[in-house]
């Protein structure tokens, strides 16, 4: 554990599935439902940190979770970030995209192009149903690593 780091000291959002080196959490935000983040465990703030090793089972686990929503959700994008400037703790955002989402086509972070009220009722699947299929194919992967 690390002094003053939120991913540390709390699980960050909804748990849906973890291993030994990382979780996979729904980030609670109502303007973009499936947005995810798979948080590795250990205090590191750059992948390259990881051992070649641990690479692989980071980036299997966030290719599980982008399948999922693609999958599940058929969104127009997803978008993939490591960006941890405020949260200097090694986590990958899973956010799925659609061109109806407030601010599509730019940066979940950057200005709003639209309204957009309720859009976890836009979603194909509900969140306990999406998050049910993310820890399902994350026990899969679990096996292959």
């Amino acid at each position: 554990m690390h002094l003053a780091c939120a991913l540390c000291e709390t699980v960050g959002g909804v748990l849906v599935a973890e291993g030994p080196r990382w979780r996979v959490i729904r980030a609670e935000d109502a303007a973009f439902p499936a947005f995810y983040r798979v948080v590795w465990t250990a205090h590191v703030a750059e992948f390259s940190a990881l051992s070649a090793a641990h690479r692989v089972e980071c980036m299997e686990v966030v290719c599980t979770v982008e399948q999922v929503l693609i999958t599940a959700l058929q969104p127009t994008k997803i978008n993939l970030a490591a960006l941890g400037n405020l949260v200097p703790h090694l986590h990958w955002h899973v956010i799925a995209r659609f061109d109806w989402d407030s601010h599509f086509p730019q940066p979940i972070w950057g200005v709003a192009q639209r309204d957009q009220a309720s859009p976890e009722r836009l979603l194909r699947v509900g969140l306990l149903d999406l998050d049910a299929r993310v820890a399902a194919a994350l026990a899969q992967t679990c096996q292959r690593l």
